[in-house]
């Protein structure tokens, strides 16, 4: 027999079984220990149809806002935002291999890699799939811009027949060589975050749900890392503890790698490694957390290890930060400019300034989002101005280590914009002793 001619029997008890649309927000069933734990807390269930109709209409209103015909999105974050689609989403952050076309008057079509239909079928949103056309080297090598000519002829037709004589697009992200060739085809683009950017930044009630209980998938893991840290054990031991409990939970990715100990805190940004826990020594760590239902879980806590008696410094270190926040959140009102924020904002002590964290405070949805608040000190480099609204959902940021220091702290906490304030989004302890 060769394997050309072979056909497994098919046990019909082990068919696959079909999954339903609510699965694509990777929550799908009796067995993710998330659905019970979420009920105890008393954390109402999104309704994921609202959120995806809301989301692709946010989106639309910005094409027609800007006058387009349609948008072009290749980001694998603004494809889910847009139509709930996702697929191996951190290898296609960096493999251009699907992406979507959304016609602001007209079908939604999902452009998918190589035999990946079954996946997004029954996602309501989404008026038809295609197979991508992938012009990236890796892929296409010599015959990339042969391949780029195929992809641009297919959306200029798309254009033509959907943008009632309008030929302007917009576009998040895309390889030149594609672009000059749909330039060619006499397709007019704009290549922008902004448009997506500011349609994310304003979350739907029923988007606030489903973020606070990724929120307490990542709390949960938390408090995993927290009864896990023993001195002895490496950083890589304990960040793990962190993905177990998210993809247990449905959770799907960890940003960055920011879990540090000793001195290694002292400046921030080392990412964890093998370095061994030292009883006594501060672990400060930043979440960056893709959870479930694939909303951003960004929080930031600081511990000391296998004592419980922080020292006067580390105590001195940790006051600082608790005090930076809550400043900034007292502070906070809807309607307030950016800038006015920081430069009203908590001013550091001298010697922890040098090494002060990238941003004030940030937004946050699927991933960290617009707005980005600077420090004063650097407002003049990269600061920005705008206003914060209602439905917004912000970062606010501390990391205090001193010049020379041995140790740093960092500490982040989450919130909802409301029509009058802040509604903390995280609950867990903010001390060096949790439990």
């Amino acid at each position: 027999m060769t394997f050309a001619h072979y056909r497994p029997k098919i046990d019909p008890s082990r068919r696959p079984v079909k999954v339903e649309t609510a699965g694509f927000m990777h929550v799908e069933g009796s067995n993710n220990p998330a659905l019970a734990e979420w009920e105890a807390a008393g954390l109402e269930q999104p309704d994921l149809d609202v959120i995806r109709a809301y989301r692709l209409e946010r989106i639309r209103e910005q094409l027609r806002a800007r006058d387009v015909a349609a948008a072009l999105l290749y980001d694998p974050l603004n494809t889910r935002y847009a139509l709930e689609s996702t697929n191996m989403q951190v290898w296609a952050m960096h493999n251009p291999v699907r992406y979507a076309f959304i016609a602001t008057d007209g079908p939604a079509i999902l452009f998918d890699y190589h035999a990946c239909r079954h996946i997004s079928e029954g996602l309501s949103l989404i008026d038809e799939i295609r197979p991508a056309t992938a012009f990236y080297y890796f892929s296409s090598a010599q015959r990339e811009h042969e391949h780029a000519r195929k992809w641009a002829a297919e959306i200029a037709d798309l254009v033509f027949a959907h943008g009632g004589g309008n030929k302007r697009i917009l576009v998040d992200k895309c390889d030149p060589v594609g672009l000059l060739e749909l330039q060619k085809l006499g397709v007019e683009f704009e290549q922008s975050q902004e448009f997506t950017e500011f349609a994310r930044v304003i979350k739907h009630p029923e988007e606030i749900k489903a973020m606070r209980r990724a929120v307490h998938a990542c709390e949960t893991g938390m408090w995993a890392m927290w009864k896990a840290l023993e001195p002895g054990m490496t950083e890589n031991e304990l960040w793990a503890e962190l993905h177990k409990a998210n993809i247990a939970r449905g959770g799907e990715w960890i940003e960055t790698r920011l879990l540090a100990s000793g001195q290694r805190t002292n400046p921030w940004f080392y990412e964890c490694s093998d370095k061994v826990i030292q009883k006594g020594e501060i672990v400060a760590f930043d979440t960056d957390l893709i959870g479930p239902y694939g909303y951003c879980c960004d929080i930031s806590r600081s511990w000391v290890a296998g004592i419980d008696q922080a020292s006067a410094e580390q105590d001195a270190l940790l006051a600082i930060a608790h005090e930076q926040i809550a400043t900034n959140m007292d502070l906070f009102r809807p309607g307030m400019g950016f800038k006015e924020l920081s430069e009203k904002g908590y001013v550091l002590p001298e010697d922890c300034r040098p090494g002060r964290y990238g941003v004030v405070l940030h937004g946050v949805g699927l991933c960290d989002e617009y707005p980005s608040i600077k420090y004063p000190e650097d407002w003049d480099a990269s600061g920005y101005d705008g206003v914060f609204e209602p439905g917004m959902v912000l970062c606010f940021e501390s990391y205090v280590g001193r010049s020379g220091g041995r140790e740093g702290v960092k500490v982040e906490r989450q919130a909802l914009v409301t029509e009058t304030g802040l509604d903390l989004m995280d609950v867990f302890p903010l001390g060096f002793f949790p439990s």
